[in-house]
């Protein structure tokens, strides 16, 4: 893949969004790096009824949900936990 190929998946894959609500207290949205060690660097802890819209970036490639919670994603929707 040419660099700026590459440039334009990676813009595209940093734009993305999920939605993620709670379904129970103590739900985890854990933020995960990108690059050659995958580490946390980042978690966010909903209650019941709370809603968190999270951003994947150049950082976060990834993100871990603990918990029942309802996941909206370009891709579709998903429950967590069940």
């Amino acid at each position: 893949m040419s660099d700026s190929k590459n440039a334009t998946a990676q813009d595209a894959a940093a734009s993305d969004y999920i939605v993620v609500k709670a379904k129970e207290n103590g739900v985890q949205v854990i933020g995960l790096t990108r690059g050659l060690d995958t580490r946390f660097h980042h978690t966010e802890k909903l209650d019941k009824g709370e809603v968190m819209i999270a951003q994947f970036t150049d950082q976060t490639s990834a993100m871990k949900i603990r918990g029942k919670a309802e996941i909206m994603t370009k891709h579709g929707q998903l429950e967590s936990g069940i």
